[in-house]
């Protein structure tokens, strides 16, 4: 079984992810493709050289070259949980795996995203309001097949969930995930 996460930056996919580790599944993220490939040109990881190598990879191996590479590493019959997912085609390879696929939207408001980026701390998070949504309106959609395609992501989801309140009301909505509930 293979379960994919996406959504807005801080809207809990990471929160996510580690309750489906804690409950058996083997995480992998898209952007850790990336992260590797800037670690090895010697680049400081920030967020706009992110989205810009995402798109590169893209270019060079097709929109689903990121999930590519992670699905030719899975063993038959495991359970894997992937971040990060930013592109329809990315969904297109992980859903066509063997074993069941389920695409998960986590969202929360503008206000409680900022918020969360803020507290995390991160390189490259927005410092205002006005910058986070500069920065996700590059990641929503464009007319380029390599950039990021967040809205079509959505529009594939299984299952949307509202991360508005603390770990404890995300775990109880993403139980049936696992099994629970």
């Amino acid at each position: 079984m293979i379960i994919g996460v996406s959504g807005l930056n801080g809207a809990g996919k990471g929160a996510l992810v580690s309750e489906l580790s804690e409950h058996g599944f083997s995480v992998h993220s898209l952007s850790d493709v990336i992260r590797q490939k800037l670690s090895r040109l010697g680049l400081e990881e920030t967020r706009e050289r992110m989205i810009e190598e995402g798109r590169n990879l893209r270019r060079a191996g097709g929109p689903g070259a990121l999930a590519q590479g992670l699905v030719a590493q899975f063993e038959a019959g495991g359970r894997y949980a992937i971040d990060s997912i930013r592109h329809p085609a990315e969904v297109d390879v992980l859903a066509a795996q063997s074993g069941g696929f389920k695409l998960v939207w986590v969202q929360a408001t503008e206000e409680i995203r900022f918020q969360r980026m803020q507290e995390r701390g991160r390189s490259g998070d927005p410092a205002s309001l006005e910058e986070l949504r500069r920065l996700e309106a590059r990641e929503l959609g464009s007319s380029d097949a390599a950039a990021q395609q967040l809205l079509a992501v959505r529009e594939r989801a299984d299952l949307v969930l509202d991360n508005d309140g603390d770990r404890s009301a995300l775990h109880a909505l993403a139980a049936p995930l696992w099994g629970e509930g």
